[in-house]
């Protein structure tokens, strides 16, 4: 019977990267300013003074350490507090597409096989440089792939949500091989001058070949299971789109970039998430407390240690429960990838794991995998 299998990972990793020191400096020398420039306001209560940043606070909160970044100029700047990336000419290739070309090239290199065996792209990611013409067809003619390619945004559930839909396209017949790019500019989304979240995002790009069981080589991972599951919330959203980009009073306003409620979405997602990879485990005939590592969303490393416990049913090692938010931070939908590309070492012939992601929408995904 033809099944589903992982055969092949690649991560883009900017060459910049911001330390918490760097980041909390910036921030703080942009809010002095704002609160010199609204003094009069302040002292009258009009105008709430900005609370300082500290390494303590970002850290205990997150986990992270520091994230990699396209522009680290632009967002040390505080006068400008956001990455500067010029724009591009139609005839060159998109900057997005540029990140996913190279996680991708690294993944066919591993996987050994020519790219005509690849019969279609899938482009999972939070957000898209445009609406059109997809982003993944402009990275199948970057790498010479036939076939088809479009793009899907379920964001940070983006990844698990693509694998879903190449295992799919495989059992189904459609084709032998997919090739899933998930590039991530998550710091053009992220508002900087929000001491709350200033410090979440990073920017990266991972890929993922997925591959019939009948063309398969030795290595890889059979996927035993997926599952997805969402459920709308407001807790996380951004508002930009294409019928307010252009509205004077639309440009720079906090809702048209990332905003949560992280109390309200910890309280929602985090027994969402561990309730539905208990389900699936079970479904599935297998024991959750047995799997030998998880690569969980890379969030917030409180909600992955609460995760982690729930799941195995004790504290989990670090090799069980894999963190790269330390170094990459937020990364949306790579994060699980990039913890699972950094990560498999140590696995024998049928040893299980989990990659699972959760985020806005509120969206999640299981994908069960073992070592062939």
């Amino acid at each position: 019977m033809t099944h589903a299998v992982i055969a092949a990972t690649g991560l883009f990793t900017p060459d910049q990267s911001i330390s918490n020191e760097e980041l909390v400096s910036a921030y703080n020398a942009y809010a002095d300013a704002y609160n010199a420039e609204h003094a009069a306001q302040i002292v009258e209560g009009d105008v709430a003074p900005l609370t300082p940043s500290s390494v303590e606070f970002i850290e205990k909160a997150s986990g992270i350490k520091s994230r990699f970044v396209l522009d680290k100029a632009g967002v040390l700047d505080p006068e400008r507090m956001a990455p500067n990336i010029p724009e591009r000419g139609n005839d060159e290739l998109s900057i997005m597409a540029e990140m996913a070309v190279k996680a991708a090239q690294q993944a066919i290199a591993a996987w050994g096989k020519p790219v005509s065996e690849i019969g279609a792209v899938l482009c999972a990611a939070s957000n898209m440089p445009r609406p059109y013409p997809a982003l993944a067809i402009e990275v199948q003619q970057a790498l010479g792939i036939e076939g088809f390619a479009f793009d899907m945004n379920v964001a940070c559930s983006s990844a698990t949500f693509g694998i879903k839909t190449a295992v799919d396209f495989i059992t189904g017949g459609s084709v032998k091989a997919v090739l899933m790019v998930n590039p991530e500019v998550c710091s053009a989304h992220l508002n900087f001058k929000d001491r709350d979240s200033h410090f979440i995002f990073g920017d990266v790009c991972t890929a993922v070949i997925v591959e019939s069981s009948d063309t398969a080589g030795p290595g890889g991972w059979d996927v035993l299971g997926t599952r997805l599951k969402t459920s709308f919330s407001n807790n996380i959203r951004n508002n930009f789109g294409f019928l307010n980009n252009a509205a004077p009073e639309g440009i720079g306003a906090p809702d048209k970039l990332f905003i949560q409620q992280g109390r309200k979405v910890f309280k929602d997602v985090v027994p969402m998430v561990s309730d539905m990879i208990v389900d699936h485990a079970g479904e599935l005939g297998i024991d959750p407390t047995a799997l030998k590592r998880m690569w969980l969303h890379q969030a917030n490393i409180n909600m992955n240690q609460f995760i982690g416990r729930k799941v195995l049913g004790r504290e989990p090692e670090p090799h069980e429960n894999v963190i790269i938010l330390d170094d990459y931070a937020n990364t949306s939908s790579a994060g699980s990838i990039i913890a699972f590309h950094l990560h498999h070492d140590g696995f024998e012939a049928g040893d299980t794991g989990l990659i699972c992601s959760f985020g806005a929408g509120y969206s999640a995904g299981t994908v069960f995998v073992r070592k062939r």
